[in-house]
């Protein structure tokens, strides 16, 4: 499929705006990967691509909360393994369990989700946990969200933030610095994937990727400068897309 330049006009300001959101709140593939899907280009390669430009601006907005000392980094490693294993039993669960189920699911955990984040006026005054518990909790939550991610997988990035925070009590900014090393690692193992079996327009791939991580580094500045107001906006934000994707998703399928 040759590219015209119309393609690059309508993806690359739109991949810009979601690695904005993404370093912020995630959730920016539902800005990204309809960009792409709008544009013409075909689903497999749609997905392959978006994996291509989200990797770079993960990477950035990672490096950045590293930089700034919001990951803590003995608590992310095994979170990565455990993200990645649930993500692979994840793959293969979506091959055999009805997704419906999932959709409705989550049509109920969303409004709920976003009533906790506008009620949580102060996310980072609870008292933090005993290490062992934080350990265990967040291979847990990594596990599960990486299923998630494997199966499904809208607003991964989000969830991840929510669950650091609220259940692990890891303050707001560390939780966003340490489900974007999570989403990166996941992202990089799809691409791999995606580019193994040709299902990436790289060209275009490189181009977005540019304008991800342009709007990563502004994002995660925005975090690291004015705190975790920005990041319950955003996440609010990022909540409701995901709420309208699947009502549409399951309405449009006749669910």
């Amino acid at each position: 499929m040759e590219l015209e330049f119309s393609v690059f006009l309508i993806v690359c300001p739109l991949v810009f705006l979601g690695g904005f959101i993404d370093s912020i709140a995630g959730g920016g593939g539902l800005i990204s990967l309809p960009a792409y899907l709008m544009a013409g280009v075909p689903a497999h390669f749609a997905l392959g691509t978006n994996k291509l430009s989200a990797v770079g601006g993960t990477a950035v907005a990672s490096f950045r909360y590293y930089k700034n000392k919001y990951v803590d980094i003995l608590l992310c490693l095994p979170s990565i393994a455990a993200a990645l294993a649930g993500s692979a039993l994840g793959s293969s669960l979506a091959l055999v369990v009805d997704e419906r189920i999932l959709r409705w699911v989550l049509l109920v955990v969303l409004p709920v989700t976003a009533f906790y984040v506008l009620k949580k006026k102060k996310p980072d005054r609870d008292p933090p946990l005993p290490r062992i518990k934080t350990v265990v909790y967040s291979l847990i939550i990594s596990f599960f969200l990486g299923g998630y991610d494997g199966f499904s997988g809208p607003g991964t990035g989000t969830f991840l933030i929510l669950l650091y925070n609220g259940i692990v009590k890891i303050d707001t900014r560390t939780a966003s610095g340490n489900a974007k090393l999570v989403n990166l690692a996941s992202n990089i193992s799809a691409l791999a994937l995606f580019l193994y079996n040709g299902r990436v327009f790289i060209p275009l791939g490189l181009c977005a990727a540019v304008f991800n991580i342009l709007g990563a580094y502004i994002g995660s500045g925005l975090v690291i400068q004015r705190g975790t107001k920005i990041i319950r906006y955003a996440m609010l934000v990022v909540l409701v897309l995901i709420f309208v994707k699947i009502a549409w998703d399951t309405v449009h399928a006749g669910l």
